[in-house]
């Protein structure tokens, strides 16, 4: 007989085992028998805990907007000047995804579908924070002197999370998500030599560093 967990571990086990059947999974094709399985539960014993597996996802796509935008602020906040700030975030957004690439896969999934769902609406809220975050750093950046004239933010913010969805689907694409972390440095210095202004620090990582 399993053993009975309390209800938020239970349920933060069934977030993770989506996580991790995404990552090797089409999302869709996950269904709660195989979370049951890989949590050690029975199939109606999910059911106890989410009402649906839509649920579930949801849930996924709580925990990433809570880990995800911890984990770039306090990548931002760990740095004095606001370009080095918004290298870190980039930085660390990859970071996130290779430790957990099943959330890419739940997004990327979603929103193909043209109908309108909580789990979209989910991500529409994680997107926003984002771009709160970066549009706070690039008027930092821009206050200051660092960024080049006439660069309009809303761009700006457009191309950094392009720069990072690009690098994450063809990462995706190639079954090489590891490979990102390498790849990072440099697609992050085309951005920055986009958008910084001549007099501004200069992106720290070394020509040719991979």
């Amino acid at each position: 007989m399993p053993h009975k967990q309390p209800t938020q571990t239970r349920r933060a086990a069934l977030v993770a085992a989506a996580l991790a059947l995404a990552a090797e999974h089409s999302p869709a094709a996950v269904t709660t028998a195989d979370l049951a399985q890989a949590v050690g539960i029975t199939q109606g014993a999910v059911f106890r805990h989410f009402e649906s597996k839509e649920a579930i996802w949801v849930a996924v796509i709580d925990f990433a907007h809570e880990q995800l935008l911890g984990r770039l602020r306090a990548a931002a906040d760990a740095q004095a000047q606001p370009l080095a700030a918004l290298r870190a975030v980039f930085l660390e957004h990859v970071d996130f995804v290779v430790a957990h690439p099943g959330v890419p896969r739940v997004i990327f999934q979603e929103l193909q579908h043209p109908e309108d769902t909580p789990l979209k609406a989910r991500v529409r809220q994680l997107m926003q924070a984002y771009r709160e975050l970066l549009t706070g750093l690039l008027q930092r950046a821009q206050t200051a002197g660092q960024l080049a004239p006439g660069t309009q933010l809303p761009a700006a913010a457009v191309l950094f999370i392009g720069s990072v969805q690009g690098l994450v689907m063809q990462s995706l694409l190639s079954g090489q998500v590891a490979g990102m972390a390498a790849q990072a440095p440099q697609v992050y210095r085309i951005f920055h030599n986009g958008v910084a202004a001549q007099t501004a620090p200069t992106d720290p990582s070394p020509e040719g560093t991979p």
